[in-house]
């Protein structure tokens, strides 16, 4: 990925003290649609503080798709296929090895891979509630912006008081996509969007609540993403 000076300076910058670190651990995860309960194991991962902004977006993909503008508001609008791809280019950029490969029907995911991606949806789940099983990490006008309080648009990231693990907006402003496929026999290659937006009401903005869709066409100004690295 070629930038000139300037913006490989400010590129490096939005990286600097971005992520998190993020301890192993275990987690319980739930789907309300067939009524299954099930724990996965969490290696140690690091994931970013925020939501990607908009200008870290712009830096790296050279536009900006989001419907609410503005530098500091999380990027919106963008679909699975273009969080993917956004991280891939951060990988190129710092020479690492990309989690993301096209094949000719999908993107093969590489979770091994030192690259940047997605969050699993049990990292993600894990990361939001922070050690913790409650379904929220504080009082939700505290942590999130959402439809009671949002005044219908996105807000600046990292404004909302983060959980015990410094990471903020993991509700609320924006759902995320993860890496994952919701349920290859019923939706196909849908992924899934975890943590609720600023147009969903207090009952839908959760830890545990899961969504999904298409990750080549849908896109919506009330979702978007975060980023991932393994451990090193």
């Amino acid at each position: 990925m070629a930038l000139d000076a300037r913006s490989t300076a400010l590129l490096q910058s939005h990286l600097k003290n971005y992520f998190r670190d993020i301890p192993a651990g275990e987690v319980q995860l739930r789907d309300d649609r067939l009524g299954r309960h099930w724990h996965e194991k969490i290696a140690a991962f690091q994931l970013a503080s925020c939501p990607v902004s908009q200008a870290f977006y712009q830096l790296a993909m050279g536009h900006n798709p989001s419907t609410y503008k503005g530098d500091e508001l999380p990027v919106e609008n963008v679909t699975w296929q273009e969080a993917i791809q956004f991280c891939n280019r951060l990988s190129a950029f710092q020479n690492r090895t990309p989690c993301y490969i096209k094949s000719e029907s999908d993107y093969i995911f590489k979770a091994e891979a030192n690259g940047f991606r997605l969050p699993t949806e049990a990292e993600w789940q894990y990361a939001c509630q922070a050690g913790n099983t409650a379904v929220r990490y504080g009082s939700l006008d505290e942590i999130a912006w959402y439809k009671s309080n949002s005044q219908q648009s996105t807000h600046p990231v990292g404004l909302k008081k983060a959980n015990a693990w410094g990471l903020h907006d993991m509700l609320g402003n924006v759902w995320e996509w993860c890496s994952d496929i919701y349920d290859e026999e019923v939706y196909g290659s849908y992924r899934i969007i975890r943590g609720g937006g600023w147009a969903d009401e207090a009952r839908g903005v959760l830890a545990t609540n899961r969504r999904r869709s298409h990750p080549k066409s849908f896109k919506i100004d009330d979702l978007g993403f975060r980023i991932a690295l393994n451990q090193d």
